[in-house]
């Protein structure tokens, strides 16, 4: 191969590189300005998602509080940091300084999600050593955001030290200067780069993080990868791709400042003669411009964030939900959150903040509040949830007085088995899950039952849930199975069903799912009713989305609950009321398309005309004799050792 060739085939190398490393940035940064949802058509050039993304009130509070906590990190890890790294250098003893730098390498190879739990379980001791009534907070964030930052800054400001000729520091104390005016005129010009370097890494890492910053945040302070985390109910809508577009830039700025102030003292110490101290002084001028500018930028945005903060005192309410299970104000909707603060300072001539967080799983949710780690005063759980959480005394009742149109929810929804006394709920959705098919893919004579789900003419073309509870319900209701049983050999017979359509299984999903069928990767898969609507919207043109329902499915509830942990219950109640007031809840039930036990919603004329004949018939089927087959079908709570069988079997399942 000649030396031409030998090019060609360098610069083919690295253009594919760079393709797999940017392509993924550039179709993001095309189809935030696509005037449709669709991610694989683009309709039309458009800013609607930057104009939806800035009325955005929750996204944008979750952008303030990233911003807000980046900053107080940054600034204090590098602070740290320098101070650390100085005290480093001047160590003689070799082993010393080794342990230092072993010490200080930690928090950055040891995994996220080991440094996340460990650091909520001390947070939680601690609060509990010195009862607090809750233990993560903003000030636990930010502990845990300046541990895993600071080794960076040291990582960046040492070898700035060690280029330093120490002599200088000689010079400037014989002639005159203490000890710390020789670290502001001396030390500190010529390690500067490496400081705005740690500083710019702090910041970017600490406005990135996700693994660390689920477990160690309050309900007070919901960052934006958690935020865009929680987002699993439905797709993640577009918007987030202006606002990944703009973060995208702001980084790409930070990482241009970052190489320029990083490269102007490269030649300072190789340099010579007279022109050392010109050139070192330009440089010195460089940096000191650079950083007054970046000074600026960081006063300006915390002036910004603080001006939004600062206020007069105002009550706190904290709401826990499902992800993208409430209407938020996009697209022009109703944004109950919003709405609630104004009503209720209308009404009590008070402020209150909502402070609306979210979960993607009954689980998460559980293990977060049973750690006693965080204090929440309203959360939505589904029923087998609600019967655990009750049976530990996890719950509140509720003064039904404070929840006078608790009258409108439908009689069949009350008293169910996860509240026979009818003491700490009150219902908020209801749902019946069912099969979703693409019609261009599947003989609709094969959209039959569960059969559909197994049928070989399909192999590679099926989803299955990506839990165990569901999964296994799908294979029992197949069979006919009893779905909470307590029976072993009823769990390993569905296991064997499962077994016999894993090759058959494309993937094992949860809102993958949204993705996978509105583009036509997949054409069959089970999941909730009200989500089928969702991905109907979003449905690329040559996929033909189509429901049933099988014989046998689950049917569950979603409701309102004031965990024990609750702060503020006479709020909880006030808001658990209005939210099934009759703006609120049809906003809500339009917004998720989850059907609603409130006789206000589902007797609504608008609300009626606005969902379709289609979605009204798909939703409401059951509602007639909802609570029978709730009863026959529904999953119940299962003991912690039963819980533990069926997991074990469901990894094995998995992994093999």
């Amino acid at each position: 191969m000649g030396v031409s060739d030998t090019k060609l085939s360098s610069k083919i190398y690295t253009a594919l590189v760079f393709a797999f490393l940017f392509a993924p940035i550039v179709i993001l940064l095309v189809f935030s300005f696509n005037e449709s949802k669709s991610l694989s058509v683009f309709s039309g050039f458009s800013l609607k998602w930057y104009k939806e993304l800035f009325n955005d009130r929750i996204t944008l509070e979750a952008l303030k509080n990233s911003i807000v906590l980046a900053i107080s990190a940054t600034a204090i890890s590098t602070v740290m940091g320098t101070a650390a790294a100085i005290g480093i250098n001047r160590l003689r003893n070799k082993w010393h300084k080794a342990a230092m730098n072993t010490v200080t390498n930690i928090p950055m190879v040891n995994p996220d999600i080991i440094t996340g739990i460990s650091m909520m379980l001390v947070f939680v001791f601690v609060g509990r050593l010195f009862g607090a009534a809750t233990s993560l907070n903003f000030g636990t964030l930010l502990i845990a955001h300046v541990t895993f930052c600071t080794p960076y800054v040291i990582l960046q400001v040492l070898p700035k030290l060690r280029q330093m000729d120490s002599a200088l520091i000689e010079a400037a104390q014989d002639l005159g200067c203490t000890a710390t005016r020789a670290f502001f005129k001396v030390t500190l010009p010529t390690i500067l780069p490496g400081v705005i370097t740690g500083a710019i890494m702090a910041f970017t890492l600490s406005l990135d993080d996700f693994v660390i910053s689920y477990f160690t945040s309050g309900p007070d302070m919901q960052t934006l990868p958690i935020h865009i985390y929680s987002m699993t109910k439905k797709t993640v809508t577009p918007k987030m791709y202006a606002l990944a577009t703009i973060i995208f830039f702001v980084t790409l700025a930070l990482l241009v400042l970052n190489n320029l102030t990083d490269s102007d003292d490269d030649n300072n110490i190789r340099k010579n003669g007279k022109n050392v101290n010109k050139t070192s002084s330009l440089k010195s001028r460089q940096l000191k411009k650079r950083v007054f500018a970046l000074f600026v930028v960081v006063v300006i945005l915390v002036s910004m964030c603080l001006t939004c903060t600062i206020g007069e005192k105002e009550l706190v309410l904290n709401v826990y939900n499902w992800g993208e299970y409430i209407s938020d104000g996009s697209e022009d909707t109703y944004d109950t959150i919003k709405e609630f603060e104004i009503w209720y300072e209308k009404t009590y001539g008070k402020k209150v903040r909502v402070n609306y967080t979210t979960f993607s799983s009954n689980e998460d949710m559980y293990s977060k509040i049973s750690s006693g780690a965080v204090s929440y005063d309203v959360i939505i759980p589904s029923d087998y949830m609600i019967a655990r959480m009750a049976n530990e005394g996890m719950l509140l009742p509720l003064n039904y007085d404070n929840i006078p149109n608790y009258q409108y929810i439908d009689e069949d929804f009350k008293h169910l088995y996860y509240d026979p006394q009818g003491q700490y709920t009150v219902p908020y959705a209801y749902g019946v899950i069912g099969i979703i098919y693409n019609a261009n893919v599947v003989d609709p004579a094969d959209a039959k039952d569960w059969d559909l789900m197994w049928n070989e003419k399909y192999a590679n073309n099926i989803l299955q849930f990506n839990n165990s509870r569901d999964a296994y319900g799908v294979a029992m209701y197949k069979l006919g199975l009893d779905v909470n049983s307590t029976d072993k050999a009823t769990w390993d017979e569905a296991h064997q069903e499962l077994l016999i359509q894993r090759p058959l299984v494309k993937s094992y999903v949860m809102d993958e799912i949204y993705n996978m069928m509105e583009s036509g990767e997949a054409a069959i898969g089970a999941y909730y009713a009200g989500d089928y609507f969702t991905m109907v919207d979003a449905q690329a043109e040559d996929v033909d989305l189509q429901f049933y329902y099988p014989e046998r499915t689950n049917y569950y509830v979603d409701a309102m609950c004031i965990p024990s942990c609750c702060e503020n219950k006479e709020l909880a109640e006030i808001f658990i009321n209005f939210m099934l007031s009759e703006d609120a809840a049809v906003a809500n039930a339009e917004y998720t398309y989850y059907a609603s036990p409130n006789r206000i919603v589902y007797e609504n004329e608008t609300y009626i005309e606005n969902m379709g004949e289609e979605v009204m018939d798909i939703l409401y089927r059951h509602s007639g004799n909802f609570a029978e087959n709730y009863e026959k079908n529904a999953y119940r709570s299962l003991s912690p050792e039963m819980l533990d069988y069926i997991n074990s079997k469901w990894e094995t399942l998995k992994i093999n």
